[in-house]
């Protein structure tokens, strides 16, 4: 499985990964429980707020605006956070953000760095990063030390080992820990990464945070969260080197009032994260001595050229959409090849890569619109995957090979005989009869070519021996006339 967002091998192929993911029963019993439990909660803490529809319109507004203005942002953000004490690191892509974070942690003599979670530190894949040069990065977000720990990867934005459940969870501590005794009781779990945890946070006096936004106003930057590991990650080490996607831009400090307020509603189903965490540069006897701020592009100034594929970048990492997503929950994550799963990982990956990377990820969908009607920042993720679907055609249209696509030339087929009555009516009658060989109790059963994908995994009604236009023109014939006509 090809994970990295950035200059590697393709991303598998979604169909045939999905169907690996099918195969396993425990991931998809695991993954509906968990999608289930946060989707319930999100219900009932949107249906307390009257106006929720407001905060989303705003909350896409300023992101709107932002990334409309980003240059001028960003320029004010490394301003303002140099101006704290802060060091502003720019990386065009992720080798270069790699190497400003391996250079400061050897800058500063260090073979160990505590991370408190950020996905943009998966998409660059610096924990392999890390490893390459002797340097070992210990997660500490529960979810990220479970995958860690058990040399997995993850499969939610917001939950990366959604995946697994609580006796799996034991299997993976008590062997990585040394704890042949630890029961699968949640309480006994939680104090086994706690004390795991706690000689790491004590420890190592280097940390790598990402950021949930970066205000341009203060030169601040904001990680939110519900354990506490992100507050020991930012206020503990005497180094703090912070990862972060030039999207995570927002203008002010009072935009976070929107903010707050739909993140972990959207994410996680509560009021507010337990732990909010606010630094801006350095203060003497305060927090680390040193703190550094890697701003990472990565393919997202391509995206702001288009207005639709720049609405992409809008998005807070709730995780939402992929609890709503009627093909995530029975997939899970892994089968997206990509950090970023789910909806809009369909929509991200392609962009931040290439269609060539992830060509088959816009298809990852049914359209239902229900990861559109969840987020929180009311990015239309179904008009963007049309989008890029067609594009994917249009690229295949330049090829000889995509030409002759089974794809291709039953879509050009289909434009010809819909041209026309005539052909439509005629071909309506040749399918009647052909239908004769694969109709089994009023169904189609194993059509060939394309068409057997759709009958493989559903229900495909038999023509009618009559179409509606037959039916309509019998009736009128056959019709008594208004008494008004017989007199």
């Amino acid at each position: 499985m090809s994970i990295r967002v950035g200059k590697t091998a393709k991303a598998p192929d979604f169909p045939a990964a999905a169907k690996v993911a099918l195969q396993d029963q425990q991931l998809r019993k695991n993954v509906h429980h968990a999608t289930d439990v946060i989707r319930n909660k999100r219900a009932l803490r949107v249906q307390e707020m009257d106006d929720w529809q407001e905060l989303r319109q705003a909350a896409h507004e300023i992101k709107e605006h932002t990334l409309a203005h980003l240059d001028h942002y960003l320029q004010e953000f490394e301003r303002n956070c140099t101006a704290a004490g802060g060091t502003v690191h720019w990386a065009r892509d992720a080798d270069e953000a790699n190497a400003i974070a391996i250079g400061l942690i050897q800058q500063y003599g260090g073979d160990e760095v505590i991370k408190v979670k950020t996905m943009t530190s998966d998409e660059v894949q610096m924990n392999v990063a890390l490893e390459a040069k002797g340097i070992m990065a210990h997660e500490t977000d529960l979810a990220d030390m479970i995958v860690q720990l058990g040399h997995d990867e993850p499969s939610h934005i917001v939950v990366p080992a959604l995946h697994r459940n609580r006796f799996e969870i034991r299997d993976i501590f008590s062997k990585k820990m040394g704890l042949p005794d630890l029961t699968a009781d949640p309480e006994d779990l939680a104090a086994a990464a706690r004390s795991y945890l706690r000689d790491r946070f004590l420890r190592v006096n280097l940390g790598i945070s990402g950021a949930n936004f970066a205000i341009a106003e203060t030169g601040s930057v904001c990680v939110v969260e519900s354990e506490g590991n992100g507050r020991m990650c930012v206020t503990l080490p005497d180094v703090l080197i912070t990862l972060v996607g030039i999207e995570k831009l927002i203008p002010a400090f009072e935009d976070l009032e929107v903010f707050l307020q739909l993140l972990p509603r959207s994410a996680t189903g509560e009021r507010m994260n337990p732990y909010n965490s606010l630094w801006t540069g350095v203060h003497a006897g305060d927090g680390p001595k040193e703190f550094h701020v890697i701003l990472l592009d990565n393919g997202r100034t391509q995206l702001l050229a288009s207005k639709m594929e720049r609405e992409t970048l809008d998005c807070i990492r709730c995780g939402a959409c992929l609890n709503a997503c009627p093909v995530y929950r029975e997939t899970g994550g892994h089968a997206y090849g990509s950090i970023y799963s789910g909806p809009i990982g369909a929509i991200l990956s392609p962009q931040l890569n290439s269609l060539e990377h992830s060509r088959s990820l816009p298809y990852a969908s049914s359209l239902c619109g229900a990861c559109y009607e969840v987020c929180p920042v009311k990015i239309n993720i179904p008009e963007i995957l049309i989008h890029l679907r067609g594009r994917v055609v249009h690229d295949d249209q330049q090829t000889l090979s995509g030409n002759l696509s089974q794809m291709n030339l039953a879509m050009k087929g289909a434009a010809l005989v819909f041209g026309s009555r005539r052909r439509y009516e005629a071909a309506q009658r040749l399918g009647r009869m052909g239908q004769l060989l694969f109709k089994r109790n009023g169904q189609l059963e194993h059509l060939p070519g394309m068409a057997g994908g759709w009958t493989r995994y559903r229900d495909l009604r038999a023509l009618p021996q009559q179409t509606f236009r037959e039916w309509w023109k019998q009736r009128q014939a056959t019709a008594p006339a208004p008494e008004s006509e017989a007199r």
